[in-house]
């Protein structure tokens, strides 16, 4: 690297820089744990990455984890949300040069364009929004806005009685919601539901085992049980002061008797009382032109409202 004075450089991670990597994710304002490298490397076999670190005047101040796909720069294919992550000493001045250095940089390495996953505002731990900024500055495009459901627990809205119903039914029924350490009659019981709609887990039980060994604290199961038989599950990603419901899977039987509605409840009432916010994740279909109503008003059900995940495509 270079001495110049306020030089941004920006250099592709490679495997030596992960505790340098990891190292800004723990300060960034806007990351998560499915930030660290841990977590973007599980499946490091399906994406040809090409990570960024940036510095300015040698020191570390922002991370932009991507992948390519021929002439296209994805951040970060194999996650939910990627963009760029900073932490609270990073200036709007300053993002807006991380920008055109990326600009430049990958046109350099002869890429088209960049599809840029915003990370959402709730998962922020400090105003975050520079790099949205940014993206109108070098004339990026909205192409594509999910809607996803979140509860505010501490300020949620009244159940609605088709919820309360439902979950009281599991509860005549003998249910009870409890912690799960294995993920085998889980991945069954989400791949039946999937199959439904010519659809497979995106995970295997090999891969979500790892990753529960590199993250026991924030990748968590829960189940509704029935005399030791489950009915409905969620995975769980504890973010800290917001818990994502990675997956939701109910049985047939347990439809009938509301033993996903049952276990929501206990996880926001027992589990995560103590959470800021729990995310239900995306409603919307085909690149976000379509809503299920019918998902969404479950989730509404329970006090959840309305927050985009969006989608930029910046032309270079």
């Amino acid at each position: 690297m270079n001495d110049q004075k306020n030089q941004i450089e920006l250099v592709r991670y490679k495997v030596e820089l992960k505790p340098t990597w990891d190292a800004l994710v723990d300060k960034a304002k806007n990351a998560t744990f499915l930030h660290y490298r841990d977590y973007v490397d599980y499946h490091a076999d399906r994406f040809v990455d090409h990570s960024i670190l940036i510095f300015k005047n040698g020191k570390v101040i922002a991370a932009f984890p991507c992948n390519v796909v021929e002439d296209q720069v994805y951040s970060h294919g194999g996650l939910t949300y990627g963009g760029l992550l900073y932490g609270k000493d990073v200036h709007a001045a300053t993002v807006l040069e991380i920008f055109e250095a990326i600009g430049n940089y990958f046109r350099e390495n002869g890429k088209r364009k960049i599809l840029y996953k915003v990370v959402p505002q709730i998962f922020h731990t400090y105003p975050a929004d520079e790099d949205l900024y940014a993206l109108t500055r070098v004339g990026a495009s909205l192409v594509r806005r999910d809607l996803s459901s979140v509860i505010e627990i501490a300020h949620r809205p009244k159940l609605s009685d088709s919820r309360k119903n439902t979950a009281r039914k599991a509860e005549k029924a003998g249910a009870v919601a409890v912690e799960l350490n294995s993920f085998h009659e889980f991945h069954a019981l989400l791949a039946h539901v999937l199959s439904k709609f010519g659809a497979a887990p995106v995970h295997s039980v090999g891969e979500l085992e790892l990753l529960k060994a590199r993250f026991p604290e924030q990748i968590r199961l829960f189940g509704t049980l029935i005399g030791g038989r489950l009915y409905a599950a969620c995975l769980a990603y504890d973010c800290g002061h917001v818990v994502h419901t990675q997956y939701l899977a109910s049985s047939d039987e347990g439809r009938q008797i509301g033993a996903l509605d049952y276990l929501l409840l206990n996880l926001v009432e027992k589990y995560f009382s103590d959470k800021k916010f729990l995310s239900f994740g995306i409603s919307t279909e085909q690149q976000g032109r379509v809503l299920n109503t019918g998902l969404i008003a479950q989730k509404e059900g329970f006090g959840g409202r309305g927050i985009v995940h969006d989608f930029y495509e910046w032309v270079l």
